[in-house]
C-alpha cells in the first residue's frame, strides 16, 4: 500500500551530521527519515528554496531534457528498505507508455520536487524503517535514544531554513 508524503525538509543527524530528509504524510502520523549525501542534500536544498544558479545542476538538466523530449514525470515511490540501503522508482509518462526508473531516493526525490510530482512511499518502507531504528536506537543509550526520537517527532515548518552544505 503507498502512502503519499511531502519533503517537510532537510535536518542534519546530531550523531554523525549526516544530512537527512524528512518525509512527512499530510496527517503528520507517518515521518520517514532517509540518511542522504551531502551532494544530494544540496540538490534538495537548492529546489526547497528555490535558489536560481548560474548552470543547471544534474536535477534541472534532467527536468529539462524531460520537457523538451515531452516526458512527465507521474510521481515518485520510494518503494523498499533493505540492509540500510532504499530504493525508489521514478513513473516517467512518454505519450501512451509509462517508463519506470530505478533510481536512489535522494535523486528521485530531487526530481519530482522539481517536476512537481507527488512522492509515494510503500507502507512496508515505513515498517521497516522503524525496526531498522529500533534496532540503531538499540545499540544508543536510552537519554540520546528519546532524545532523537523527540528531535523528529517535534520537527515543525520553523526548523528548517537555508542550509549550506
Amino acid at each position: 500500500m503507498l502512502l503519499e508524503m511531502r519533503v517537510f525538509g532537510l535536518a542534519i543527524d546530531p550523531f554523525n551530521n549526516a544530512p537527512i530528509i524528512i518525509l512527512k504524510d499530510a496527517e503528520d502520523k507517518n515521518v520517514l527519515p532517509i540518511w542522504i549525501g551531502p551532494l544530494e542534500a544540496s540538490a534538495i536544498a537548492t529546489q526547497l528554496e528555490k535558489i536560481q544558479l548560474a548552470r543547471p545542476m544534474t536535477h534541472d538538466l534532467l527536468k529539462d531534457i524531460f520537457k523538451n523530449l515531452g516526458v512527465t514525470v507521474s510521481k515518485v515511490e520510494i518503494t523498499d528498505l533493505e540492509d540500510n540501503v532504499y530504493y525508489a522508482v521514478i513513473y516517467l509518462i512518454v505519450g501512451n507508455t509509462c517508463h519506470t526508473i530505478d533510481a536512489r531516493p535522494s535523486d528521485a526525490i530531487a526530481v519530482a520536487l522539481r517536476a512537481n510530482s507527488p512522492i509515494f512511499v510503500e507502507k512496508k518502507v515505513l515498517e521497516k524503517s522503524r525496526n531498522v531504528d529500533a534496532a540503531k536506537q538499540a545499540n544508543r543509550d536510552e537519554k540520546s535514544q528519546t532524545e532523537w526520537l523527540e528531535i523528529l517527532e517535534n520537527l515543525s515548518p520553523e526548523n528548517f531554513g537555508k542550509y549550506k552544505m
